[in-house]
């Protein structure tokens, strides 16, 4: 269960979401989820927003899939906390800072608030695995703009 605290801010930006964003019960098939590039991932990934930040105030998801060798560049975000769910057949190292860990599938791991962090994926191993972001406020959401999606799907 994942839950957060509403500011007075969060409030005033939920009347101005969609209604059925904020009405209904979300659901999306994943297929139909929009994928984006980032200038931090190779072209062989497959990157897809499965939770938009028009749902819930200051909150997205997305996933990253690939098949290694590959790797996440390293970069910093300072403006939201994340979580890291590994989905099946996940088996990939996660940086941060100075540290680094297995991340396999089925395991949550947290990237400590602005660390430096990266990830990377042997030959013919599997990096599947969904991101959380939680934003500290709403100008932290300007991160979401470095997701490079393709209108045309």
């Amino acid at each position: 269960k994942i839950s957060s605290l509403l500011t007075d801010q969060d409030f005033k930006d939920l009347k101005e979401f969609p209604k059925e964003n904020t009405q209904q019960v979300y659901y999306a098939k994943f297929t139909d989820c929009k994928s984006y590039t980032e200038p931090i991932k190779s072209p062989n990934t497959v990157s897809r927003t499965i939770l938009p930040n028009q749902y819930i105030p200051r909150i997205a998801m997305g996933t990253v899939q690939t098949t290694g060798p590959d790797r996440v560049g390293a970069h910093e975000h300072p403006m939201l906390e994340q979580l890291f769910l590994g989905l099946s057949d996940n088996n990939c190292t996660v940086y941060a800072d100075d540290a680094q860990v297995d991340f396999p599938e089925y395991s949550v791991l947290h990237i400590p608030l602005g660390s430096s962090h990266s990830v990377s994926v042997e030959k013919d191993e599997v990096m599947y695995y969904v991101w959380m972001d939680f934003f500290r406020d709403k100008k932290g959401e300007e991160w979401l703009k470095t997701h490079n999606t393709n209108e045309n799907e």
